[in-house]
């Protein structure tokens, strides 16, 4: 009998130890440690070649851990799990913007609002309403003008000075390459008839010659050094309005081809926890030796906050007539565009950071351009040798046809704004003609071609949409409706195709594809909910599909309402 109670009694003491043991130890070496997010009954398009479609997905803290059917995330759930039901909705990837300028686009929230000003009447009005609204002496500043939407014609001070006589204005055209100052503005600036011009860019001047408040690239700093930079605070509030802004729209990362005090501002905002949008943060070229001894200095970054990127400038636009062209354009035979920097100066600097490890992006917009910068690269990896550089052509937007296999050829990529396609589509063939247009926005080209496409939006010069930016590369149909085929059709790319140049391929172009683009275990938790499959419907319903839920390292930032 006592040696039955000291064998139970031993028994209850092993079970109680092995019990703390195990309670010690967590669960059993048999049971996986729990998902702190899974999202079930979903269309999972994963982006990965090897497993491109799936029902649910898992992540614990900032990393997915399974993808794939409902029973391989069942065992990952317990009561301190959070459970989303997709009801069906498409999943995909984080979208990756490119190419933004992202403080810019915070302060475009809340300027005056022009991109859609129909004649030079509302142009007018618009400005003076909005002057109203803001004290004197208040510079009034943005706006996203763009002329081809009343005819062409290009506004002047004349235009806006009796609206704003209390206020310099320094307002852009949507493209960023050129900008209009009411009189005011050109005053406090010291801009007048006397004022010379300058290599790179232009000062349009009446027949008197006296400024018409119309100033092109290499001009407009003459007038951005009379405005007032914005302190710290105001700053790190349209950082933060952008970041709320993509959020609402599956953005989960962006390119920003800024500056240093933007990159001094996102790492404010990661030191107070307060960044939700993932930040490559780009530097301009000619600062190569200064990002050279920050990385020596300070490294990388992590996944929340890079560094490493140059954006340097080959020419401007072609809405403004500064792209470099090789032929004259059609609406102006007197005109080709010209470079913003010389060849030698974009010779040496490419040069000197690639020397520094540096990745290098390039603006580059008519075909002389691109092939003056397709030269440069090409002779950089002649004279180094290979190795992995990632270099990229930002916009691309004009290529000549015989340069289209050198994109590949040379492992460049080309970083390209769909929604540009169907907004510049509207009246880019009166500037270059149509068989200059045959290639232009040559997305179709460039894939078939094996080269590397990315994608981007380019806001504030447009908006930072992914979802319209796809519709963009699918139909190609214009703003104004009047190409309902498509304004150059056979350039035309697939759902599919749009999706990977704003997803993996857009996490290749700045070396990341191992942490994001796709859906596997070990990649980053960014991916987006969308209410309609993309892939499916009408390429024409896509525009109408909305953003569901963005999450950000297993963490929700946008839930629509």
């Amino acid at each position: 009998m006592q040696q039955r109670i000291r064998s139970a009694f031993a028994t209850l003491i092993g079970a109680t130890m092995l019990g703390g043991l195990l309670a010690a130890c967590g669960k059993p070496a048999d049971t996986p440690e729990a998902a702190t997010l899974v999202v079930r009954n979903a269309t999972v398009w994963t982006g990965d070649p090897n497993n491109p479609w799936a029902e649910a997905i898992a992540s614990r803290g900032e990393q997915i851990v399974a993808v794939g059917t409902h029973a391989d995330v069942e065992p990952l759930i317990n009561e301190s799990t959070e459970v989303i039901n997709a009801d069906g909705a498409l999943l995909v990837p984080g979208f990756i913007d490119t190419h933004v300028h992202f403080a810019d686009g915070g302060s475009s929230l809340a300027s005056v609002q022009l991109r859609d000003a129909q004649t030079a009447e509302e142009f007018t009005r618009r400005i003076g309403e909005f002057a109203k609204t803001v004290r004197p002496g208040e510079w009034l500043l943005d706006g996203n003008w763009d002329h081809e939407n009343w005819g062409g014609e290009l506004p002047t001070r004349e235009w806006i000075d009796a609206v704003t006589p209390d206020n310099p204005v320094w307002l852009f055209r949507l493209d960023g390459h050129m900008a209009l100052a009411n009189s005011l503005a050109l005053k406090l600036a010291g801009v007048d008839a006397d004022t010379p011009d300058i290599d790179g860019g232009t000062i349009v001047r009446d027949a008197a010659g006296y400024p018409t408040g119309i100033l092109k690239d290499n001009a407009m700093p003459l007038v951005m050094a009379a405005v007032p930079a914005p302190g710290n605070e105001l700053m790190d509030r349209q950082i933060e309005a952008a970041m709320q802004y993509v959020a609402a729209h599956g953005v989960t990362t962006v390119h920003d081809m800024a500056s240093w005090t933007s990159l001094a501002s996102y790492r404010r905002l990661q030191a107070a926890g307060k960044l939700k949008t993932r930040v490559y943060s780009v530097v301009p070229l000619s600062d190569w030796a200064q990002l050279r001894d920050e990385v020596a200095k300070n490294g990388r970054g992590d996944d929340w906050l890079r560094i490493g990127g140059l954006k340097g400038f080959m020419d401007g636009s072609l809405g403004s007539h500064t792209a470099a062209m090789l032929e004259p354009f059609t609406n102006a035979p007197e005109e080709r565009g010209f470079l913003i920097n010389t060849l030698d100066d974009m010779r040496q600097w490419v040069s000197d950071a690639d020397d520094a490890g540096l990745q290098i992006m390039v603006h580059a917009i008519g075909d002389s351009a691109i092939r003056d910068l397709l030269d440069i690269y090409l002779d950089l990896t002649d004279e180094k040798g290979p190795r992995d550089r990632r270099l990229r052509i930002e916009h691309s937007q004009h290529i000549h046809p015989d340069d289209l296999p050198r994109y590949a050829a040379q492992d460049i990529i080309a970083s390209m704004q769909p929604y540009h396609a169907i907004d510049d589509g509207r009246w880019a063939e009166k500037v270059i003609g149509a068989e200059r247009s045959a290639t232009t926005y040559a997305f179709r080209s460039l894939l078939d071609s094996d080269a590397h496409l990315a994608f981007g939006s380019d806001w504030p010069v447009a908006p930072a949409e992914p979802l319209l930016g796809i519709y963009a590369a699918v139909t190609r149909q214009t703003l104004d409706g009047a190409n309902p085929d498509g304004w150059t059709p056979a350039q035309k790319i697939t759902v599919e195709e749009a999706l990977r140049a704003y997803t993996s391929e857009a996490a290749y172009s700045s070396f990341e594809e191992d942490r994001k683009g796709t859906l596997a275990p070990g990649m980053l938790a960014d991916f987006v909910l969308i209410d309609k499959n993309l892939t499916v419907i009408p390429p024409e319903e896509i525009r109408s599909a909305k953003v569901l839920r963005t999450v950000v390292g297993g963490k929700t930032v946008y839930q629509r309402p």
